[in-house]
Formats: C-alpha cells, sequence, structure tokens
C-alpha cells in the first residue's frame, strides 16, 4: 500500500508564465489550434486501464508577475495526478521533503503543493 502512495498517475496540468497572457493565448490558439477559454485549455482523455473512465489535462498560461509558481524565477509549473493525496503528503514528509502548508479542496478535486530540491514548487492534484 505505501508503494500506491507516492504514484503519479499522469500529468494533471502544465503552467506557463508569460508576459502577456492574452496575446499569447491568441498566438497559441491561431497557430497550435490550441482551444483556448478564459483560464486555459482542457484536452480529455481516457484512461488506458479503464477507458470508461474519463481525464484531463489543463494548460493555462499566467501573467508574469504571478506569484502562483513560488518565490523565485521558475515559468514552467507542472501538475501532477496522484493517487491518495494525504498519503503521498506523509511519505513526502517522513523523508524531508519541503511542502507547502496550503491545502485547496475543489469539486474536481484536492491539491497541494511541495518543492523541489532546487526549489521549484509543484503541484499535486487528486482528482474526485
Amino acid at each position: 500500500m505505501a508503494g500506491e502512495a507516492k504514484k503519479v498517475t499522469g500529468i494533471g496540468g502544465v503552467f506557463l508564465k508569460v508576459r502577456d497572457a492574452k496575446a499569447m493565448n491568441e498566438w497559441y490558439a491561431k497557430h497550435l489550434g490550441i482551444p483556448i477559454s478564459e483560464w486555459g485549455a482542457k484536452f480529455e482523455w481516457r484512461e488506458k486501464e479503464n477507458p470508461d473512465r474519463e481525464g484531463m489535462t489543463i494548460w493555462s498560461l499566467f501573467p508574469e508577475k504571478s506569484d502562483y509558481f513560488g518565490a523565485g524565477d521558475a515559468r514552467v509549473m507542472i501538475n501532477y495526478r496522484v493517487q491518495n493525496l494525504d498519503a503521498l503528503l506523509q511519505a513526502l514528509q517522513a523523508a524531508g521533503v519541503r511542502i507547502d502548508p496550503k491545502r485547496q479542496d475543489e469539486s474536481y478535486g484536492r491539491f497541494a503543493w511541495i518543492y523541489d530540491p532546487e526549489g521549484n514548487k509543484i503541484e499535486l492534484w487528486e482528482p474526485k
């Protein structure tokens, strides 16, 4: 069971910081056909082992001054889909991983944030 707690099941989102989010959204829509909404794009897919179960990966642009990625110069943040967020956080804490105390519960899942050894902020998402 402990091995399952550390399992990342996929990429939940890719977030980029940009100088002009409106212009960049237009560029990505025009040149790459990414279907942009006010918060980004949603790429829907189905799980390989259970094709009846739907999933999604979010792609979103953030303003250059956003602090959502944490302190520092990071221009990209990855959101990882995980199983059993609480057990994963316990295992990471026991391993000495830096964990942001903030938690977020939404209708579409639970979120927590950790930092890799170089200080890059990582978003963890346990979908509902």
